[in-house]
């Protein structure tokens, strides 16, 4: 598992986001869909999660004198494992917090550029609610969720299917 600070950048969370549960994409389809990143960065951050094994490189062909390759998402490893997040301090969950935020924005962002964007035909949804649990129920509403999601992943591309992603913030409500 990577750490935090591979993960966490901002860059890098977006890149991990495009090419989750996608086909695996070449660096130039990379900056078709985030064209706001230069080149040399996008590089250098390919680079990072694929030194950190996040990213595996799934096929190699020659382009004009240069190797072009295709990459894809190492599910295991894209992945805070618990003794890291645990280590981490009120400063870096903030940190983390605010880039998994602003790449929500970003995500929304961009969807909305697209002229057919229509989030009441297209499903958009955001809402909060409040439930109260013990720990257990906790515990066991996130395993629902989590398997309810992880379920259909990987289907495959075809028909009416679109590619949507699916976010989770939970935050206890402690009164101040």
């Amino acid at each position: 598992m990577a750490t935090a600070d591979v993960l966490l950048h901002p860059v890098r969370m977006r890149i991990l986001q495009s090419l989750f549960d996608a086909d695996p994409l070449t660096t130039a389809q990379l900056r078709e869909r985030l064209p706001d990143i230069a080149p040399a960065t996008m590089y250098r951050h390919i680079a990072v999660l694929t030194e950190a094994g996040v990213l595996e490189v799934v096929d190699e062909r020659r382009v004009r004198g240069t190797v072009e390759r295709s990459y894809r998402v190492c599910k295991e490893e894209a992945v805070v494992d618990p003794a890291a997040r645990a280590s981490m301090t009120r400063e870096d969950h903030l940190r983390a917090y605010t880039t998994f935020a602003a790449s929500l924005m970003a995500d929304f962002d961009r969807y909305l550029t697209h002229e057919d964007a229509d989030p009441t035909s297209d499903g958009v949804v955001y809402r909060q609610a409040a439930v109260w649990l013990t720990d257990e129920e906790f515990a066991e509403m996130v395993e629902e969720i989590e398997s309810s999601v992880l379920a259909r992943v990987g289907r495959a591309r075809d028909g009416g299917r679109i590619r949507r992603v699916i976010s989770l913030v939970v935050v206890p409500d402690k009164p101040a």
